[in-house]
Order: C-alpha cells, then sequence, then structure tokens
C-alpha cells in the first residue's frame, strides 16, 4: 500500500516590506536609512512589489554613490524576490565589503544561499548575524531553519527554540512558522509526540496555516490513525482548496479505512490539481496509484 508521500515544510523565506523572512525565513528591513532620492524611489517600488523598477533606482544611487552600503543591501533584496540568487549574494557582499555591521545584508546573503541549496554557506552567514545582533530571532530561525535542511535536526532544534526566546510577543503570528519547523526536526528524529504537540501549537497561534494541519495528517496517518488523517487534509483543502498533496494524501487515507469510492474522487482530484499545475510526476503517480486501486477493487468485486 501506498505511504503518505511527504510533509509539509515551512515556505521557507517568505519575504515582506519589513521582514526578512519564509517559509520563511523571516522578515527583513528594507532600508536603514534612505540617504538618496534614488532608493527612496526604489523603496517605493518594492513595497509596491516593483522588483526590477526597484533596481533600475538603486542602480542610479549606486552610480552617484559608489560605496553605498544601503543601495547594495535594497537591490539585493529586490535580487531575492526575484529569485537572482547569484546577483543578490554579489550586492549583499558588496554591503557587508562597506558596512561590516550590516545584520540585514548577512541574513539576506544567507536567504540566498539557503535558496542555492548551499545550506553550509547560509549556517556561516546566519553565525555572521548572530555575532553582530545576538537577540535577533530571525537569525536562529533562519539557521535552524539550514540545519534541517543539512539533517542536524538536534541544532534545528535549539535554533528554534532560541529563536522563540527572542521573538517578540507582538509577532505571534510567526510563532506558528518556527513550531512548524521545530515540529518537522522532531518528526525527522521520530519524536512523533514532540511533532504533534509543536504541529498543534502552530495552529494554536495560526488556525489559517494549512501547513500544520497537513503536517498532523502525515503524522496521524503514520500512526495509522486515517480518521483524524481525513480531518486534518480536510481542513488543509477547505484553507488552500487547489492542494492537490491534501487531496491525494486524504485519498490515501480513505483508501485505507475501505472508503473505496471517496479514495478514487480524491485522486481524480489530486490528478487533476497536479496536471493544471504542471506537477507532471506527481501527476503521473497519482494516475498510476489510481489504476492500481481500480484494478484492486474490480479485482474484489470479481472475487465476492
Amino acid at each position: 500500500m501506498t505511504n503518505f508521500w511527504r510533509f509539509l515544510f515551512s515556505l521557507l523565506v517568505v519575504f515582506s516590506v519589513t521582514f526578512a523572512s519564509q517559509f520563511s525565513f523571516l522578515p527583513i528591513s528594507l532600508a536603514q536609512t534612505l540617504n538618496s532620492e534614488s532608493v527612496n524611489l526604489g523603496v517605493l517600488q518594492m513595497q509596491q512589489g516593483n522588483y526590477e523598477a526597484a533596481i533600475v533606482h538603486f542602480n542610479q544611487a549606486i552610480a552617484q554613490k559608489g560605496k553605498n552600503a544601503v543601495a547594495y543591501s535594497n537591490r539585493c533584496l529586490a535580487y531575492l524576490h526575484l529569485q537572482d540568487y547569484y546577483q543578490a549574494i554579489a550586492d549583499c557582499t558588496q554591503a557587508i565589503n562597506f558596512s561590516p555591521n550590516n545584520v540585514e545584508a548577512y541574513l539576506n546573503r544567507g536567504l540566498a544561499y539557503y535558496r542555492q541549496g548551499n545550506y553550509i554557506s547560509a549556517v556561516e552567514d546566519d553565525n555572521l548575524a548572530i555575532a553582530h545582533k545576538p537577540q535577533d530571532f530571525r537569525a536562529y530561525y533562519n539557521r535552524g531553519v539550514a540545519h534541517n535542511a543539512l539533517g542536524d535536526h538536534t541544532s534545528a532544534i535549539t535554533d528554534f527554540n532560541l529563536a522563540l526566546t527572542q521573538i517578540p510577543a507582538v509577532a505571534k503570528i510567526l510563532f506558528a512558522d518556527i513550531y512548524n519547523d521545530r515540529g518537522l526536526a522532531h518528526f525527522q528524529l521520530h519524536n512523533l509526540g514532540a511533532a504533534m504537540q509543536d504541529f498543534n501549537l502552530a495552529i494554536r497561534f495560526n488556525a489559517h496555516d494549512y501547513r500544520a494541519y497537513f503536517n498532523l495528517g502525515c503524522v496521524c496517518g503514520r500512526h495509522g490513525d486515517n480518521t483524524a488523517a481525513v480531518n486534518h487534509f480536510s481542513e488543509v483543502i477547505r484553507l488552500d482548496p487547489s492542494n492537490g498533496q491534501a487531496y491525494l494524501n486524504r485519498g490515501i487515507a480513505q483508501y485505507y479505512l475501505g472508503y473505496h469510492q471517496r479514495a478514487i474522487a480524491d485522486l481524480n482530484k489530486a490528478s487533476e490539481y497536479f496536471e493544471n499545475q504542471n506537477q507532471k510526476i506527481a501527476y503521473e503517480r497519482t494516475k498510476d496509484l489510481l489504476h492500481r486501486w481500480q484494478q484492486e477493487i474490480q479485482l474484489a468485486v470479481q472475487i465476492a
């Protein structure tokens, strides 16, 4: 029988005009000091989501004043939004050269390294951010996410614990991200009880975050509690109606419970979303599983 395919990690590094996150890493400030009209205009474009236009203004600021750490730091963030991680790293490095205490540049460069899959360099930049600003919860959280990616789940849990001690009380919704990722680290260490506790805490701080429900459904599936799994995946679908993975996993749980027609309906829905979202591998595997189930059901009917 097919197992649940995967857990859903935080949308690592979700950007914000005030925070440097996602998933996702956590939020980052855009401009520490607006020292030119071009930088001001660039920041305004960033706030409106016009990243390419923002880069034009930051280019002008750099042309006007080459050693402009603020312009390089903000252009780095624009390149991060555009997923040009090579250029983002180059800009953050320039910002650090001009302003070695620039914590935001270390955080953003670490984020770019993470997105490139260079988790060791991401950890190194988070270490530098912590050295310059030990009370910044973002650096601990980002380092924890990178440690999780490296398979060092024990260190990740330590980092998430440190992030929880430093996070401002006003940023309650961000607790959900930290608990969700700490829960995933616990799961990787086979501590399912702690994982479930953290996923429930994530829901307590953000009842609209479908990721924690998804991960709870997976844990319940691994426990063999398919009724609870169905309930959790149903909540994911309510919050994120086009989540093909939730339909797939709910279908698997339904099949284990003997609700074969419901299971087939869920897999049909999953394959539809996977196809529309161009997730070719997921689509093909779902169709293969659907075909196999239909054969099993037909054989069972013939034997009966």
